[in-house]
């Protein structure tokens, strides 16, 4: 049985890309999540009026 991701795949061309994309996704995501973090302890909560739809 062969496996879609094994050796031979993360050692191709493709493969490098795949994990650079995976690399750029985890990084952003924990980027983001960490400005949401430190934005969420400095910010105010605001009054506003509730809105219905009907």
């Amino acid at each position: 049985m062969k496996t879609m991701f094994d050796r031979e795949f993360f050692s191709s061309k493709l493969g490098i890309a795949a994990l650079a994309s995976i690399i750029a996704m985890i990084s952003f995501n924990a980027f983001a999540l960490n400005q949401q973090i430190c934005l969420a302890a400095d910010a105010n909560p605001v009054d506003a009026p509730l809105v219905e739809l009907a």
